[in-house]
């Protein structure tokens, strides 16, 4: 019987690093296995095989631990991997005390804000974010200016970036006429992606003029951030997590 995995799948189950991240670590000579340095695609047994990551030995629990499901609401000026070469300020620092190792699902860019899901379940945050899953996620983006809804729409209208052609995506003017406090016009759009591309709700504004002052995520799909405060985490409930196994 084949007792070895992939290990990528090895730190994904250990609750450690998602597969992409265990990826870029293996190609930056982090990662070794019974003191070689590891490679892309290698196989080791969980039972026999010693695995380290930056001298640290990564234990596997084989699966059996009970799994932890987190929602954040990231401020503006964290960055959402869990731990950052620069040393900014990093989602780690907000899940310091859930208890348990968990990692985003996804990305949140640093200048952004509000919801972000975290776990130590692999298979699921790797079918979340697999290039074909296509659960919606929805944006309030506040731009600068007066806008009409004819403004707001071009952002719906089908655009190529980098080449590549981007799904629909669904676009509804909230607010026209709001004015910040230094006198400033602007107006709220809300956002709804069914695909992650790198910083593509600021390249399409980039496309079409519009400069963002917030861009914020409110929901993944049918989980909702309401009121939890910035900065602060909850467990999901078990209707939450049913549901992202589900879809």
């Amino acid at each position: 019987m084949e007792t070895k995995i992939r290990l990528q799948k090895f730190f994904t189950d250990a609750g450690v690093l998602s597969r992409r991240a265990c990826e870029t670590e293996i190609l930056a000579g982090n990662v070794t296995v019974n003191g070689i340095r590891a490679e892309i695609g290698m196989k080791i047994d969980p039972e026999t095989d010693t695995v380290c990551w930056n001298g640290k030995e990564i234990r596997s629990n084989n699966g059996s631990s009970s799994r932890t499901y987190i929602m954040l609401n990231k401020p503006i000026g964290y960055v959402t991997t869990m731990s950052d070469e620069k040393g900014r300020l990093s989602a780690a620092d907000l899940l310091a005390d859930v208890g348990t190792r968990v990692y985003p699902i996804g990305r949140l860019d640093m200048y952004s804000d509000g919801l972000l899901l975290c776990t130590n379940d692999g298979d699921l945050a790797n079918k979340l974010m697999h290039p074909s899953h296509d659960t919606s996620k929805t944006y309030i983006v506040t731009v600068k200016g007066h806008l009409s809804a004819s403004d707001a729409a071009r952002l719906a209208e089908p655009m190529e970036l980098d080449g590549y052609r981007l799904r629909p995506v669904e676009v509804r003017l909230l607010t026209a006429t709001e004015t910040m406090p230094d006198g400033t016009p602007v107006s709220q759009i809300e956002i709804i992606l069914h695909e992650g591309r790198n910083r593509q709700i600021r390249r399409m504004c980039d496309t079409v003029g519009l400069k963002i002052l917030r861009l914020r995520r409110i929901a993944e799909g049918k989980i909702t951030l309401g009121n939890l405060p910035a900065g602060k985490w909850r467990h999901l409930t078990d209707e939450e997590v049913a549901y992202l196994k589900s879809i």
